[in-house]
């Protein structure tokens, strides 16, 4: 049975604009998939282990193929039960507001504790770096209460938002297939009304993709 992943990196996924796009998008899966899996995951209702000096020792024992510490090992397994449990899902669907032009702190841990060498990456000096997770597919929910679209216009800010979701899934072999953008935010009521309609069908229309 397929599985779907929705990761929410929002404090508040109730009121968040990129959450409840994000849940028209998995209603229309839903409709279309009746018999697939969904699970969303909180990730502020989430508890992660830190990722240390510990935690980094035991990746590059790991790497280095050197015998870790009991700590080590510890720490290294609950980090391998998290991931396993990401890579494990077929689809995935992320939905995350943009904080000071990048993705929340929460989100950035979630990643470090899941991508793992041996897990969904490997390394050799003969092949380099490697995707494990080839095949799988992901759409990306977007907010800001600035306007970023996609692609950036060349004069506008930075935005380290989408360009590091994107590296990031691609280390994996996870295909981004679909984008949805809900900015800006912080606008008027009418027109935030209008973004918030236009990211809903658009949500509709990528559930097709998954």
């Amino acid at each position: 049975m397929s599985h779907l992943l929705h990761i929410t990196a929002s404090p508040d996924p109730d009121t968040a604009h990129s959450a409840g796009v994000a849940r028209e998008l998995l209603a229309a899966y839903q409709a279309r998939h009746p018999a697939h899996a969904i699970t969303t995951l909180d990730l502020w209702g989430t508890t992660l282990p830190e990722f240390d000096a510990t935690m980094i020792a035991a990746k590059f024992a790991v790497l280095r193929t050197q015998e870790a510490s009991a700590g080590q090992q510890a720490r290294w397994a609950e980090a391998v039960a998290i991931s396993a449990a990401f890579n494990a899902a077929d689809r995935y669907v992320f939905s995350l507001p943009m904080w000071n032009f990048g993705i929340p702190y929460r989100l950035k841990h979630y990643i470090d504790i899941v991508t793992l060498p041996g897990q969904n990456w490997s390394w050799s000096r003969a092949q380099g770096y490697r995707p494990l997770l080839s095949g799988k597919r992901a759409v990306l929910v977007y907010s800001s209460a600035g306007d970023f679209p996609v692609p950036p216009p060349p004069d506008g800010y930075a935005d380290f938002q989408k360009p590091f979701m994107r590296q990031w899934l691609r280390f994996l072999g996870i295909e981004v297939v679909d984008e949805i953008v809900v900015a800006p935010t912080l606008t008027d009521p009418d027109r935030l009304a209008q973004i918030r309609d236009t990211g809903l069908r658009h949500a509709r229309a990528a559930a097709l993709a998954l």
